[in-house]
């Protein structure tokens, strides 16, 4: 099984890391306010301990469940901290009107992250089209993008171990679209399916 340092404390934190307990993974969290981690460490169960927050993460997978305005500068001021570690970030970069990314070329969190990020880490985009509610009840598909393809292969071990099927869509690059995808979920949501109990997937045919 993997070793998975959460960064943050809030709703997909919980989820991803209830799903991490369950899978026999081993998992710490970390958060700036230490109550709210503790707290949430305590819910998880299954011998989740805390972290001190910018301290060398115990976890081998370290996922970013920040907001994605948070993101970047968490990976910048971790700096050295984040050394051989893979990094996934899970974040969507949504405009105000949930109708375009926030940021207007062709880049991601990602991979501004990895600008940051020491050079011995290797940073993965995962989980970004797949809603809170669909990860606590559904097994939805879990995309991944990295350059890494050890670090690719790591998270998908962990994907797995949480009974879920991994998507290996290419390099970092990708991830920009990947973000495309979660805007269109969103949209999605709004119109044609109408409700956030779903997710996209991929569905093979042969013969």
């Amino acid at each position: 099984m993997s070793s998975i340092t959460l960064i943050g404390t809030g709703n997909m934190a919980r989820a991803i890391g209830t799903l991490a307990v369950a899978g026999g993974n081993t998992v710490e969290v970390v958060g700036r306010d230490r109550s709210k981690a503790d707290d949430l460490a305590g819910a998880l169960g299954g011998g989740t301990t805390t972290g001190e927050w910018g301290a060398v993460p115990a976890g081998d997978i370290v996922i970013t469940a920040l907001s994605h305005t948070g993101v970047v500068p968490v990976v910048a001021e971790y700096g050295d901290a984040l050394a051989g570690k893979v990094v996934v970030d899970i974040s969507n970069p949504f405009n105000a009107t949930f109708d375009g990314l926030a940021h207007s070329e062709e880049t991601s969190v990602a991979q501004e992250a990895a600008k940051v990020a020491p050079a011995s880490a290797s940073v993965v985009k995962a989980f970004n089209t797949i809603f809170r509610n669909v990860l606590e009840k559904g097994r939805p598909g879990v995309f991944i993008a990295g350059d890494s393809a050890q670090a690719k292969a790591d998270v998908a071990t962990f994907v797995k171990s949480l009974g879920l099927r991994p998507l290996d869509v290419g390099g970092l690059k990708m991830a920009h679209w990947l973000e495309g995808m979660g805007l269109v979920t969103m949209g999605l949501a709004g119109n044609g399916v109408g409700h956030w109990d779903f997710a996209l997937g991929v569905d093979e045919f042969t013969g």
